[in-house]
Parts: structure tokens; sequence; C-alpha cells
């Protein structure tokens, strides 16, 4: 390694070693960064202590206004530390509130886009049923808003997003990873609970990335840029996607071409994690760790 990316390399400040509200503030312009509903204000789970678990004041999730690029935008973040930042009832709801309020101020004349950083193994067991149905409430706002300002992802850390949170994920606008995120409707432990170690080995790391990670994400086009594990790059990107507008078409409605390369696999033969990419071969290579 030269000289220069030795430097290059010192330089950087992790994106993925800051908490949720350090992650929400690091991508915002500097001085323009507004906590909604903080942990002082102690809106916080009322299902968790009496099952034993100690509740977070802010439940898990950090929602910050501010601007981006000079834009208006709201960054919604998942404490990863908290709960695996498992989603509940009062979490997914200032998820989905902060969506809808962005998405009326939109219609009020204030175009306000959204980022949501995503670190979550889904929906938490104590909360079930509730958790669930305040996922479908984050899935719709995502739709309310992004038909009106982007609505961009980010995947950052090894935790990745899983569950019913990987569905909001694929209805972003745009989707930003790192090589280090991972992104799956179901966990590896969890299909290998229920189909056996055969089907998926938990412990095999470089097979879980092979498929899950964020390499192989953006090859098969469910997510749309790589980006390097720092902070000026992941604001540089997470900019420049909200810079580029709401598409004519998202990438969930094209129902069709998702169910074609579906219908070009044999389940008998599943292709190889190696093997993917040519399922999308029509799909330009990532762009690579920016």
């Amino acid at each position: 390694m030269t000289a220069t990316e030795w430097e290059s390399l010192l330089g950087r400040t992790s994106f993925i070693e800051l908490d949720a509200r350090e992650r929400a503030v690091a991508l915002l312009d500097a001085g323009t960064a507004r906590e909604l509903c903080g942990p002082f204000d102690r809106i916080e789970s009322p299902w968790l202590e009496p099952q034993g678990v100690v509740p977070q004041s802010d439940d898990g999730v950090v929602v910050v206004k501010g601007g981006l690029g000079g834009r208006p935008a709201v960054v919604i973040a998942i404490e990863q530390a908290f709960q695996g930042g498992g989603i509940g009832e009062v979490s997914g709801v200032k998820i989905a509130a902060a969506l809808s309020l962005a998405a009326r101020d939109g219609r009020d004349g204030t175009l306000t886009a959204a980022v949501l950083l995503l670190e979550t193994g889904g929906v938490r067991l104590q909360e079930a049923n509730l958790g669930l149905a305040t996922v479908a409430e984050v899935c719709s706002a995502v739709m309310e808003l992004r038909a009106l300002q982007p609505v961009v992802g980010v995947i950052a850390g090894a935790l990745g997003c899983f569950g019913g949170m990987s569905i909001a994920a694929g209805l972003c606008t745009r989707l930003i990873m790192t090589v280090e995120g991972r992104l799956g409707l179901d966990g590896p432990e969890v299909i290998e609970s229920e189909a056996g170690v055969a089907e998926f080995d938990a412990s095999d790391h470089p097979l879980i990335w092979s498929i899950d990670g964020g390499t192989q994400r953006v090859r098969t086009a469910l997510a749309d840029m790589l980006v390097l594990d720092d902070v000026t790059a992941l604001r540089s990107a997470v900019i420049e996607a909200v810079g580029q507008g709401v598409p004519a078409e998202h990438r969930s409605q094209r129902i069709g071409e998702l169910r074609a390369r579906l219908a070009a696999i044999d389940p008998a033969r599943p292709p190889a994690p190696s093997e993917l990419a040519a399922a999308w071969a029509d799909t330009p290579p990532p762009r690579g760790d920016r």
C-alpha cells in the first residue's frame, strides 16, 4: 500500500462505529440538526418492562431534521445497540410519523427528503403483532413520501436490515450499502433454525456476505450504490441520491421484471452465489467503493 493510500485510509471516519444519533447528525449540514422526540421526551415502549426488558427513552429510533446539501431533510436512524435494532410499536410509529410529516410538508410547499438508516433485525419478539402492524405503517408512509421526494435507505453496518424492515428498504427510492452491510428478508439464523444447516449455515460468514452482502445486493440491482465505510463518502452518496429526485418508476413497481428474473431460476438447481449476478445480466456493475 502506498503512502497516499495509507493517508486516505487513516483519514477516514467510520460511519459504522457511530451510534444512531451520531450517524444522523453526521449526514446533515453542519449546525442544522434538530432532534425531534428525543430521549428527554421519554417516548418509550410500555411493553418491555413488564417482560423484564429495560426500555430506552427514545425507544431505539432517532429522528433528526436539518439541511442535506442545502435541502430540507429528515434523517431517521435505528439504534442497533438497543434490542438489535428491533422495531416495536413506539419506534415504528416514530418512523412512520416522521415520514408522514415530511410528506405533509411537501404538500404544503416545503419539499422534504428522508433518509432511513436501517440497522435492524426486524420486529421485536416482545411486541410481535404490534411491531408487525407498525412496520406496515412504515411501508405505507415510505410510499406516501416517495411520490413527492426521495426516500433514501442506507444499510451500513454488519447487523444489516432484515425482517419486515427489509421490505421498507425495498420500497426506498434508492438504497445505499457498504461492503459490510447485509440485506435480506430472513436472517441467516432464522433460515438455519427453520430449514436446517444444510439449507443455510449461519456460521459461514463468507457464504452469508456472498448472498446478503452489499456487493452482491448492488450487483443484483436490489441496492443502487456501494460506498466505503466513511462518513464523508456516505454523506456525499446520500446527497447525490437525493439530488437525483423522484424516478418515473420505483424498483418495487417493476413487478414484471422481477417476476421474470425469478422465473428464470430453477429452484431444484439454484445458482451459486458467484452465479447470481448472471441472472441480472442486464444490470450495470456496482459503482464501486467510493
